[in-house]
């Protein structure tokens, strides 16, 4: 055998007599497809010293199959606009001989309420064609520089401009997946039936004169004082006995506890019981270290406590 291997080789039938399959659509979209994107200028006296011809590049965006980009010029975009705002809309080229759209675009300046500003855009009325040879298409003048710095549009140093663009019904291919997407996980809903069921459980809990089952290999790896209680060196001395008492606690806080072990969530109950619930489990979680449950309650008591809480509904104070 030589010290070299050769890979399978990939033929067209997949090269084990199981052909590739493929497929695509032909879609024709009748109505048209609208999105627009807010640029907004955050510290616009610093991007006054770019000059005429220099500018800045928004983020991509999507419309319709296309991404675009806005390009924010603050002394305009060439010497016939200095001292003006130009914006322009670009289209991100596919890397396809395919790169001819239409579309109807409208560029406004937003007061501090975020409406266009009537008197400050361009509207191309109809469809302008992007493509390699067209280019972009603009607002040359938006507004002067000084009439927008003692506008009530610039505020805080910041303004911002928005573009609506609108592509006509297009008819076009796309691949199709023959794959079937991977439904989302549910393996919670696996670990909740074994905690409900107690289908092999390992160890007894005693707590507030109930017993418990559960399941050590789940509770180790979720706890570190777990962990140690039931499978390390403690555990003669803790899980040793037939039954582990838990002392200082309500048996109802720790099923909580115990369903967020195997489920990574709190089980539904009404929002005031929710509120006394997290209440209690802050001191659980503490012992048994179950930082993302602390988090989760502290979020819950925060929200709570964020509302308008009526009079004859006071808030339960900890224990």
């Amino acid at each position: 055998m030589s010290g070299s291997s050769e890979l399978p080789s990939i033929d067209g039938d997949g090269g084990g007599g199981m052909p590739w399959q493929t497929a695509s659509a032909t879609v024709a979209r009748p109505l048209p497809i609208s999105g627009s994107h807010v640029l907004k200028i955050d510290g616009y006296s610093r991007t006054k010293s770019l000059v005429s011809g220099e500018g800045v590049t928004s983020e991509t965006f999507a419309v319709g199959r296309h991404r675009w980009f806005m390009r924010y010029f603050p002394d305009g975009h060439s010497s016939d606009q200095s001292g003006w705002i130009s914006i322009y809309l670009h289209l991100v080229h596919p890397d396809s001989d395919d790169d001819h759209v239409d579309a109807r675009c409208k560029i406004s300046l937003l007061d501090q309420d975020g409406e266009p500003v009537p008197s400050h855009g361009a509207d191309s009325q109809t469809c302008h064609t992007f493509s390699s040879n067209t280019g972009p298409w603009g607002c040359p003048w938006l507004i002067t520089r000084r009439d927008l710095e003692e506008s009530v549009y610039l505020k805080d140093d910041v303004f911002s401009v928005k573009c609506e663009i609108t592509v006509p019904g297009e008819i076009f291919t796309e691949p199709i997946s023959m794959f079937v997407a991977a439904p989302p996980s549910d393996m919670h809903r696996h670990f909740g039936r074994l905690l409900s069921t107690g289908d092999g459980a390992d160890v007894t809990f005693e707590v507030g004169g109930e017993r418990i089952a559960a399941h050590r290999c789940v509770l180790a790896a979720r706890s570190s004082v777990f962990m140690a209680e039931l499978l390390g060196p403690q555990k003669k001395e803790k899980a040793g006995a037939s039954c582990v008492r838990i002392t200082g606690m309500e048996a109802g806080v720790f099923k909580t506890m115990l369903h967020f072990i195997y489920t990574d969530s709190l089980p539904d109950m009404e929002e005031g019981d929710a509120v006394v619930m997290a209440q209690r489990l802050l001191v659980a979680v503490n012992e048994y270290k179950l930082e993302r449950l602390k988090l989760l309650c502290t979020q819950k008591l925060c929200r709570y406590m964020d509302k308008d809480v009526e009079p004859h509904q006071p808030f339960v104070s900890f224990v």
